[in-house]
């Protein structure tokens, strides 16, 4: 469940990261399909309003959380933001789901205290629902501005790999783990 940065926003989702995260898990053998339900502009509220169908149709193993990035850009309350990343979570895990969450940083211009408490909001509540954190989407990308759209916040689909290639020592660690 995601945002923009999941959908494959400005380039064919085919070519975005949930599409490489399937083919590596193929490749490696797991018996496991990914099922991208990111939404453009999506929210956490909306994603919490879009979770109990999914979960009840598709009945994940896994469940790969990368949503707040919306809320941070429109200046959203913080706590309304925890609050709904914590029902996606508690809701998961009560269908059985394992969940990987996915942090997310905000850009410069919000000031220090909003970026550090925003950041926070992914750590607090992948310690207190003990549940495998990925701090930063975009880790390493920082500073490559050419791997960025004209929009300077949405990865391009030439930057797809390096996000794979970050996250996926976390996930697959949890696929591992996993009993299928």
């Amino acid at each position: 469940m995601g945002d923009s940065l999941s959908a494959g926003y400005g380039f064919n989702p085919k070519n975005g990261w949930v599409e490489l995260l399937q083919q590596r898990i193929t490749d490696e053998g797991y018996p496991l399909e990914v099922i991208n339900a990111s939404i453009s502009g999506d929210t956490t509220l909306g994603g919490y309003r879009r979770l109990k169908p999914i979960l009840k149709k598709h009945q994940p193993d896994i469940i790969i959380i990368e949503l707040g990035a919306n809320d941070g850009l429109r200046g959203l309350s913080l706590a309304a933001m925890k609050k709904n990343i914590e029902n996606i979570i508690s809701t998961s895990q009560r269908a059985q789901a394992t969940v990987i969450l996915i942090g997310m940083k905000l850009p410069p211009n919000y000031g220090p205290a909003y970026s550090v408490a925003f950041h926070r909001v992914y750590t607090d509540l992948a310690d207190e629902y003990r549940v495998t954190l990925i701090p930063f989407l975009l880790h390493g990308l920082e500073t490559q501005f050419e791997l960025f759209q004209a929009d300077g916040l949405h990865p391009t689909q030439a930057a797809q790999r390096i996000i794979m290639d970050t996250i996926w020592p976390s996930i697959h660690r949890v696929i591992k783990n996993v009993s299928f």
